[in-house]
């Protein structure tokens, strides 16, 4: 059978872009791979691929398909594995509705409150504020939805399509404190709070899959110049 031909555009530092990285891994799928410059302006060429310009993008013998979430959901559809059941199989439905409730919790509940940080990055008492919502958000929205983790969503033993499409997030929430976004205290509390996710989070971010392409020194180097931008601005 000859094997498909399948070339990802892409960017390390992107957590959208990444998610495709830790689906391609755990399905152990070879790949090219090319890098998107995201700090100027994209070809022409790529704009070809894909008319809005963002990573990833996915050809797959010839077809494109982009936005991470849809190329996450085919790879796993194209390659049946223990990353999500076939909706026709004994409770298969039900686990990728369970999957799916899962990362539009985290994404909506966590990922985006925690991105509106940035809009604060002259205003201390404000990134704390945001911070604390997002520590609610675990403690109140991903905590119970954990508590059967065993050491992955659900029970599982090996990695799920809820960690493919959390991961990348959930791996650069240390470097948000380790950047001074998140207040020392609000993320010291988290184990108190947040257990389930504690454990969670420390399964999936030691995972190969998830921390393969993760450079935490170039994304921490990023933030500073968010930082000093934001504070050359006033």
């Amino acid at each position: 059978m000859a094997q498909d031909k399948i070339i990802l555009y892409t960017n390390h530092i992107c957590p959208w872009a990444h998610r495709a990285h830790i689906a391609l891994a755990e399905l152990n799928l070879p790949f090219e791979e090319v890098i998107i410059d995201l700090d100027t302006p994209r070809s022409p060429e790529y704009l070809k691929i894909n008319p809005r310009g963002l990573v990833p993008a996915l050809s797959y013998n010839g077809e494109i398909i982009t936005e991470s979430a849809i190329v996450a959901q085919f790879l796993a559809d194209a390659h049946p594995s223990h990353l999500v059941p076939a909706s026709n199989a004994p409770g298969g439905a039900l686990r990728r509705a369970r999957i799916a409730f899962f990362v539009d919790t985290y994404v909506t509940k966590v990922n985006s409150t925690l991105y509106s940080i940035f809009g604060a990055l002259n205003d201390e008492e404000k990134r704390k504020e945001i911070a604390q919502k997002v520590l609610t958000a675990i403690a109140t929205e991903i905590e119970p939805l954990l508590a059967d983790a065993s050491p992955f969503f659900g029970g599982s033993e090996k990695p799920t399509l809820a960690e493919v499409l959390t991961g990348s997030m959930v791996i650069r929430l240390p470097a948000y404190y380790k950047a001074g976004l998140i207040p020392s205290a609000v993320y010291a509390s988290l184990p108190e709070k947040a257990p389930n996710f504690v454990k969670w989070s420390e399964a999936v971010t030691a995972h190969p899959s998830v921390n393969s392409i993760y450079d935490e020194d170039k994304l921490l180097a990023r933030f500073k110049a968010r930082f000093a931008a934001a504070a050359a601005s006033t």
